[in-house]
């Protein structure tokens, strides 16, 4: 009980965990919002509650995007301390590592652009900021999802190499089943941005906002776990 206690204080504590947490409720208020919107009637109490809990939602990702106003350094601290995936011995996860820190480091003036433009802070039109954003978000969730593919690869060949009673084989299971998990995470992200892209691609608008809500909720289900086995991890070390 008390190491879950503890590891829940260092999520809360810290600012990529705290994200996740607000993440997690924006989604899940946007998918209870819009069930009880949708099937209650138009003068109901479960109505006015789903439209309560979209409000709701819709503050938490504005907090969520003004918060990434300040994660352009980090980023770029990131990216330059990997450089080009030198210590990374396949060369293909390395590239496709690269491409990714590439498009995370160009969404964030992009969607800063955009959210400038929507509080009226510089005359350009938001949408296609908004769109520049998107297509980026999508771009990095497709390259994460090939580059998982790949570990997957890897791990599943190191796997064939190991002894069968041995504790290697217990942690290359581990870190399957954590690729697993990215890249049903970064799939239910993948189904959103396609919804938010412009109308006529895919399946773009239309999500009702409880499907919205149930992709985006799983995925930041999924990012909590990878979250809590890191925590694990650094707990059993020390």
């Amino acid at each position: 009980m008390q190491h879950s206690v503890d590891c829940l204080v260092r999520v809360l504590e810290s600012y990529r965990g705290r994200d996740k947490v607000i993440r997690t409720f924006c989604y899940g208020s946007q998918l209870v919002g819009g069930i009880l919107s949708c099937k209650a009637e138009a003068h109901d109490f479960s109505h006015n509650l789903g439209k309560r809990l979209l409000l709701f939602s819709a503050q938490l990702s504005h907090c969520r995007t003004v918060l990434r106003l300040f994660d352009d350094l980090s980023m770029l601290t990131y990216s330059h301390s990997y450089g080009f995936g030198s210590q990374e011995k396949d060369g293909i996860v390395r590239w496709i590592s690269v491409l990714t820190n590439v498009a995370d480091q160009l969404y964030y003036p992009c969607e800063h652009v955009a959210w400038a433009a929507d509080a009226h802070l510089v005359r350009v039109k938001s949408e296609r900021w908004w769109l520049y954003g998107t297509v980026l978000w999508g771009t990095s969730l497709l390259l994460g999802i090939l580059r998982s593919i790949r570990v997957l690869m890897l791990l599943k060949m190191k796997l064939r190499r190991c002894d069968k009673d041995g504790s290697s084989r217990c942690q290359i299971h581990r870190q399957m089943q954590v690729e697993l998990l990215s890249i049903f995470g970064c799939v239910t992200d993948l189904s959103n941005a396609i919804h938010w892209m412009p109308h006529g691609f895919l399946w773009a608008g239309r999500f009702p906002a409880w499907l919205v809500g149930l992709m985006g909720t799983i995925s930041s289900l999924v990012g909590l776990i990878k979250l809590k086995v890191d925590c694990d991890q650094t707990c059993s070390v020390e």
